[in-house]
């Protein structure tokens, strides 16, 4: 079996993560865009050109499902993706987990990009699932950049100004860019304010099942670990970025990868 995902950037690694561990015999496919990211200030149209580009890169190699693991995609592209690759290639979209948040009863606070904070799309998902809670939509500036750099101080100066924008007492936080998710428990320490930490609702571990079940696959967390990886970066054969290996994600990833000729894998 082999999956595929495509995001801009390492936005993509929780869900590669997430298919990793339900299945370690899967091989995975990794399509991002270095030379075109960020999408988020793209025009609707140049995003879908360039999630298509990649996913087209990554269909190449044969993919039995692909992962839009970004949720600007998702909005943009996801039906010309599936125009494209569908139905030999299902494709499976990232929706922020607004429903399970709200069902919670709330107050819930969702952390996106400033282009997608106020959106008519999150307004609508809100409207459509908020199910009557209070929810706060909170423009994280400069997150996904932070975190695609791998720069803790970049990182925490980011969180610590969403931070100080979510409500107190927000017993939910769902993470509406996928780069989020690789900085969870400090997204979650600093929508505290002190107080009970509130639930984090993310994406990854959704999208990873539903890729198996479109495939008709069961989760199988057992299996050999011989799993390969595949990385494309904008279209050319590369490697894991060295910001990737800063996240738990990016490590259990790039333990799959071999050593390079003549040296050891690192400790």
């Amino acid at each position: 079996m082999k999956i595929a995902l495509v995001d801009s950037g390492i936005g993509l690694l929780p869900a590669a993560a997430a298919v990793r561990r339900l299945r370690p015999d899967a091989d995975l496919v990794l399509s991002s865009d270095p030379d075109g990211l960020p999408w988020g200030p793209r025009t609707a149209g140049d995003i879908a050109a360039r999630a298509l580009a990649c996913a087209r890169a990554a269909a190449a190699h044969r993919p039995d499902a692909l992962i839009v693991a970004c949720n600007t995609a998702s909005v943009h592209a996801l039906p010309a993706l599936r125009a494209e690759l569908e139905p030999l290639v299902p494709v499976v979209g990232t929706v922020p987990a607004v429903k399970p948040a709200a069902a919670s009863g709330g107050p819930v606070a969702v952390w996106a990009t400033p282009a997608t904070t106020g959106s008519a799309y999150q307004r609508r998902l809100i409207g459509d699932f908020g199910n009557g809670a209070r929810i706060t939509e909170v423009p994280c500036h400069g997150l996904a950049d932070a975190v695609q750099s791998g720069d803790e101080d970049r990182i925490d100066a980011a969180v610590a100004a969403a931070g100080r924008l979510t409500p107190a007492g927000a017993r939910a936080v769902v993470l509406g860019c996928t780069h989020y998710e690789l900085v969870g428990a400090r997204i979650r320490t600093a929508a505290a304010h002190e107080g009970p930490l509130p639930e984090l609702y993310g994406s990854a571990d959704a999208v990873a099942a539903q890729a198996l079940r479109r495939l008709d696959a069961a989760p199988a967390p057992q299996a050999p670990a011989t799993g390969g990886l595949t990385v494309l970066l904008s279209g050319r054969p590369g490697e894991l970025p060295q910001a990737a290996r800063t996240y738990a994600e990016g490590r259990l990833l790039a333990d799959a990868l071999p050593a390079p000729t003549g040296r050891r894998p690192p400790a």
